[in-house]
């Protein structure tokens, strides 16, 4: 059976082989160690491309591949990378002709589709959940805010850039915007407003009532992401929303609900609902290689 590779880009590298919608065998991962992040920013990219190459090779042990899916944070149309805000080697590189090149020095030929990471998340969650047929919607939050779609669709779909906030001193997101939802919600960009708190750090303090400015942070944050949301839901209507990444943690849906409320007024948009997914690379990896077959 030809194989299907999967490969996601965020703050590592992670890869697997992929059969009818599951993971087999371990999932890779470079760089290890927990200066990963700070090793792929700084990696020429030409060196990320080796090192994908590489390790794609690797994986297929010189069997038949049918296709590989890559994903990267970023803007990605027509197989380039056009921006990437938390990867900045990124931007404007031809990824799938580039990556097509290097594997078929190494002598590997197949099917290779290029696309962003969130993306790949919503169309792991449809082909896990066996929604396949259906509009799939999902917000990643980490680092950088990203939000996924399936089927995939003409469009930029940086909802992680949406405009939330009028205030002009809301300029912690990377791109360098004002207003954007990555400035409130990201983890860099908590880390800059508080300075010498961690995100984790700034929720348990809301939590336990001891800092009002944390308490007020946290009110924002989940007023953000509903404002983010209601947006999608007036542009393309009702639906689930799925919510993953390591900012999940810090969701309270009740909360989250109660804001979209506010915010949501005609009825025949009022059919929503969240749903926290546990962060898994599996998913990533299933769902690129879902967009690399079904392109």
């Amino acid at each position: 059976m030809a194989r299907n590779i999967g490969l996601v880009m965020t703050e590592h590298i992670t890869m697997g082989v992929v059969e009818e919608d599951r993971v087999v065998g371990e999932v890779a991962r470079y760089p290890e160690g927990p200066d990963a992040p700070d090793q792929i920013r700084a990696m020429p990219v030409e060196e990320l491309v080796r090192v994908q190459a590489d390790e794609i090779k690797a994986l297929g042990e010189g069997e038949e591949m049918e296709a590989i899916g890559l994903a990267y944070p970023g803007i990605v149309r027509c197989g380039v990378i056009e921006d990437s805000p938390n990867l900045h080697q990124l931007k404007g590189f031809p990824m799938e002709a580039a990556m097509r090149t290097a594997l078929a020095e190494r002598g590997v030929h197949a099917k290779i589709v290029v696309s962003n990471d969130a993306d790949v998340v919503a169309s792991g969650i449809a082909a896990v959940h066996g929604k396949l047929d259906r509009l799939v919607r999902v917000w990643t939050l980490g680092n950088g805010i990203g939000f996924g779609r399936y089927p995939a669709a003409d469009g930029i779909w940086e909802g992680g850039h949406i405009i939330v906030s009028l205030d002009p001193n809301e300029r912690f997101c990377g791109c360098g915007g004002i207003g954007h939802l990555e400035s409130i919600m990201g983890h860099r960009a908590m880390r800059l407003r508080f300075l010498d708190m961690e995100p984790e750090e700034v929720f348990a303090a809301a939590k336990a009532g001891d800092d009002p400015r944390c308490a007020e942070f946290a009110i924002l944050w989940h007023r953000a992401l509903a404002a983010a949301t209601s947006s999608s839901i007036h542009m393309s209507g009702p639906g689930k929303f799925y919510i993953t990444g390591p900012g999940a943690k810090f969701i309270n849906l009740g909360f989250l609900n109660r804001c979209v409320q506010e915010m949501v007024k005609m009825s025949p948009l009022q059919g929503y609902v969240f749903e926290i997914v546990e962060r898994s690379d599996e998913i990533g990896l299933i769902g690129a290689v879902v967009n690399a077959r079904r392109a």
